[in-house]
């Protein structure tokens, strides 16, 4: 399968999944992006369609918070942790979780399960 198929499945499948979740306002939309090399999550307010906040590895590793030799899981574990984070300054407890058509599994599940931890409820 060439990179264009592939991606041409993730965003069919991230299409279905769109259909049926919304974030609102109380409760946001956290949509997980990944990259090559790096992590991303938002907040999203799908009704007012605005961003309520963001995190990424990039950010992270700019800021220096990262260790130097993580790996990609470990990066993504900390976005979850720096979301969460974000998040509760908000007054965010409960969100909506978007996995964007990847796979439950790898740096998408170490995301979600630091944001867990670190007291988001999805």
């Amino acid at each position: 399968m060439n990179p264009k198929e592939k991606k041409q499945k993730r965003q069919r499948r991230h299409s279905r999944i769109r259909a049926k979740i919304k974030g609102t306002l109380d409760m946001p939309r956290l949509s997980v992006f990944k990259s090559s090399q790096h992590t991303y999550a938002q907040l999203v307010d799908d009704i007012n369609g605005k961003i309520l906040g963001s995190g990424s590895s990039l950010e992270l590793k700019k800021a220096r918070r990262l260790p130097a030799r993580a790996t990609k899981t470990q990066a993504a574990s900390e976005v979850g942790k720096l979301i969460a984070d974000k998040a509760g300054k908000k007054k965010i407890k409960k969100v909506v979780f978007d996995r964007s058509g990847f796979k439950y599994h790898g740096r998408v599940k170490a995301l979600a399960e630091a944001a867990r931890k670190a007291g988001l409820h999805f």
